[in-house]
């Protein structure tokens, strides 16, 4: 099977895409709608990130937590946000290596706006039978395209349920 490199999903949100961006591109935010991210580690401020902002992201899967070095590299209000994971670790992200690249674009839809998330396996260097016995390992056993679909569907989900819930829609 051929490895898979990027996963694409979206959603409907009733809210304006100044909103959904102003939300998303909070990174000390991520926590309240994602599945593994916890949030930044302190001193990222609670605003939206610019272009070129470094974050620590932490993160969880079961009982396993560990923390990534992202830099913004999009940041074009109520448009198009996204960031490149480039270090990882247990308690500092040490492991430097391309990992990954989180996007998400907003378009208006009806009266609301369609948020698109984007994953996107930067681990191109990686043979696909190593990246896959990884992933199934790390996974408990999925690759990470197939894991990634379900935790962008809930991410999607739960952004969705928080900005109607905030915004009374």
């Amino acid at each position: 099977m051929a490895r898979v490199f990027t996963v694409t999903r979206s959603v409907v949100i009733n809210v304006p895409p100044a909103a959904a961006y102003e939300a998303v591109s909070r990174p000390s935010d991520m926590g309240r709608w994602s599945p593994e991210n916890l949030g930044t580690a302190a001193g990222v401020p609670d605003s939206p990130a610019a272009q070129g902002t470094t974050f620590v992201g932490r993160n969880k899967r079961g009982a396993f937590r560990w923390v990534t070095q992202c830099t913004v590299t999009v940041a074009e209000p109520g448009s198009h946000f996204a960031f490149r994971v480039h270090a990882i670790g247990l308690n500092r992200p040490v492991l430097r290596s391309r990992i990954a690249t989180w996007e998400y674009r907003f378009a208006p839809e009806g009266e609301g706006t369609r948020v698109t998330e984007t994953w996107t396996d930067d681990r191109r260097s990686w043979p696909t039978f190593a990246a896959n016995a990884f992933d199934r390992l790390a996974t408990r056993g999925s690759t990470f395209a197939e894991f990634q679909v379900r935790n962008i569907d809930t991410t999607l989900r739960n952004l969705k349920r928080v900005l109607e819930t905030s915004s009374g829609a």
